[in-house]
């Protein structure tokens, strides 16, 4: 796709964030309230759908489109809770797109692109943590029913979604070959859920992301809401995480060009000792290393969805881009706070909610530490570390 396309898709998505501006991110972040005039409105608009299939209301484009739609809405300056509205719809749902029935597929995708459902995703628990083959949640089919029993963790949107994307062991671990076998996805209608085995605890956290865990107790959920095979689906979630960790790279890349843009104009108006503090070197040269940074990383960021789009192993890209547009983002956050001064901790200046919220891609969804080993591993042919 031309340059000039992407552009306009950046255009536009900017267009709809425009009327979405501080004060609301700003309100949102103090009331900790769901950002659902927003999400609505990119429903509308058609953004939601970007890459799902037509068939169902989507727009079907690529990985690469999605890419440039996250990175306008983090580079709008719209909060965390904004972009975890909006990117699940693209990386959360491609077990279902690439592994459903069609009858899955019309029931599940059809509401979530219209914006009618959200979905939260089930993989992470306390024990396992970024181990997911160490993951304990069973799933036991009993006839036409499989029972859940279980613990999850760090589990966004489980408060207000309806579906839940569920990952469980359907085979214990120790009666599987590989480690990575035995595990099975389920679409749980979470509200159901909730009536007959499931207890959702929020965890209350630094910035306005609902999170929670999750607690199943002989939940009951029927046998035609496994998706693929039984014992694939940590495969199926792989498929997906280089998705994910693209679109996060995005984000951090958005956030990356807010501070940078933020900062920049400050520092041309802020006047000390009779000067623009932007006219110090001492100011000019990590504000320029932080922008240089950021497009650096944005180049990796374009990269690895070249090779997503064109179903090309793109794992190293995805995660190198995450590990890139992450750290890029942080020390332009640093950049920008210092150079506010005092006034970077004011909330009125919406510099400190930004800073707490780009901090967090340092931890996840993959830490950084665990990129280093992926790569180290994977790419340079080192032996495991852990």
């Amino acid at each position: 796709m031309p340059p000039s396309t992407y552009e306009s898709i950046r255009e536009a998505v900017l267009q709809v964030c425009a009327r979405f501006d501080d004060a609301y991110w700003l309100e949102h972040d103090r009331s900790g309230e769901y950002p659902q005039a927003f999400q609505q409105a990119l429903a509308e608009g058609g953004w939601l759908g970007i890459a799902m299939p037509e068939a169902y209301g989507g727009t079907g484009l690529g990985i690469a489109e999605a890419a440039v739609m996250m990175r306008a809405v983090a580079e709008s300056g719209a909060g965390m809770s904004g972009a975890s509205a909006v990117h699940h719809y693209v990386w959360g749902l491609a077990p279902v797109v690439k592994f459903g029935t069609p009858e899955q597929q019309a029931r599940m995708l059809t509401p979530m692109i219209r914006g009618e459902h959200l979905m939260a995703f089930g993989v992470t628990e306390p024990d396992a943590g970024l181990d997911t083959t160490r993951i304990t949640t069973r799933a036991v089919r009993t006839g036409e029913r499989y029972i859940v029993s279980g613990r999850k963790v760090w589990t966004t949107l489980a408060q207000r979604a309806q579906r839940i994307l569920l990952l469980a062991r359907t085979t214990p671990l120790a009666e599987v070959k590989k480690k990575s076998e035995g595990m099975s996805i389920f679409m749980v209608d979470l509200r159901q859920a909730e009536k007959s085995g499931l207890t959702v605890r929020p965890i209350p956290n630094m910035v306005n992301h609902e999170t929670n865990e999750l607690f199943f107790e002989n939940l009951e959920i029927p046998a035609g809401n496994l998706i693929g095979e039984e014992g694939k689906g940590f495969r199926y979630i792989l498929d997906g995480l280089n998705a994910e960790r693209t679109l996060i790279a995005a984000e951090c890349i958005g956030d990356g060009y807010w501070f940078v843009d933020r900062v920049t104009k400050y520092a041309k108006e802020r006047i000390v000792f009779g000067r623009p503090i932007g006219q110090n070197q001492g100011v000019q040269f990590p504000i320029a290393e932080s922008f240089i940074e950021v497009e650096a990383a944005n180049l990796m960021r374009w990269e690895a969805c070249r090779r997503f789009d064109a179903h090309e192993p793109c794992g190293a890209q995805a995660n190198m881009a995450k590990y890139l547009a992450a750290k890029a983002s942080w020390e332009a956050a640093n950049a920008c706070i210092q150079f506010h001064g005092g006034f970077g901790f004011a909330n009125e200046y919406d510099v400190e909610r930004k800073f707490r919220e780009t901090r967090l891609y340092q931890v996840a969804p993959i830490s950084t530490n665990l990129i280093l080993s992926y790569v180290a591993e994977h790419v340079l042919g080192l032996p495991r570390s852990f």
